[in-house]
């Protein structure tokens, strides 16, 4: 009798929320803007490069009681993602992920903006969004149908990726405005794709575009963002503080 009224009693206060918090079971899913390339403290991880500073982690740190699987792995692509799903629990209640950049040829447009000329930079961009409208979509229903055929009960989150540049912005050397611009409207292609096709899933879209503003490249703070950078890997990729203020913060906004 004792018990239960010290359960009623918990309840009305509002200390049901720790219960819910404990039982929570959270995975992240994707590419390297959810493993964390950029922001350091890399662990035993290797390759995969899984910060203790990924919005992921964040997020694990701050809800006490989560059991927390960490998957995400530099360079993944759609298939690795769906390889990434068989290893994820079923009783997953949270499922966090980026995915569709490596797929797109997100590497290869930087290196053909970087070294090539405006037009070429453009051409490439172009060819990148065409895959992204007409092939990608496909192989997103195909990762997001699994990860909610593995983990029925969970609640499905995919967030985007950031606009790189400020354009005009401060920078004075480096790529020209007209390539800064290109490769902005490819993430911008791919967010509307990406949203589109988790909202048919039923899942939910948290956009991080509007997070960096203010701090991309060539904007005035220029802080969430690596530009050129060594290792090499790490350019074009969230800083420590483009994982918690471009990608944590919108997250707990979007769930808690």
């Amino acid at each position: 009798m004792c018990a239960a009224l010290g359960v009623a009693l918990a309840t009305s206060l509002g200390f049901a929320s720790a219960a819910s918090a404990a039982s929570q079971n959270y995975v992240a899913l994707g590419d390297s803007y959810s493993s964390g390339v950029g922001a350091g403290s890399y662990g035993d991880s290797g390759s995969c490069k899984r910060s203790a500073n990924s919005y992921g982690q964040l997020w694990a740190n701050a809800h006490s009681g989560t059991n927390f699987t960490f998957l995400a792995c530099s360079g993944a692509r759609t298939g690795d993602v769906l390889n990434q799903i068989s290893s994820m629990p079923s009783n997953a209640t949270l499922i966090t992920l980026t995915v569709g950049g490596n797929d797109a040829g997100f590497t290869d447009v930087i290196k053909t903006c970087t070294l090539g000329s405006d037009q070429t930079c453009v051409d490439r961009v172009n060819t990148a969004k065409t895959y992204v409208q007409n092939t990608l979509p496909g192989l997103l229903d195909k990762v997001y149908s699994a990860a909610k055929s593995k983990a029925p009960g969970a609640q499905l989150v995919v967030l985007s990726y950031p606009r790189f540049y400020t354009v005009p912005g401060s920078c004075n050397v480096g790529l020209s405005d007209t390539k800064r611009s290109a490769i902005n409207s490819g993430a911008d292609t791919l967010a509307s794709v990406l949203s589109s096709r988790v909202s048919a899933a039923g899942g939910k879209f948290v956009d991080v575009r509007s997070a960096f503003v203010g701090h991309n490249i060539c904007s005035s703070a220029s802080d969430y963002l690596h530009s050129l950078t060594w290792p090499v890997d790490e350019s074009y990729h969230p800083t420590a503080a483009g994982q918690r203020g471009g990608y944590y913060s919108p997250l707990t906004s979007a769930i808690g």
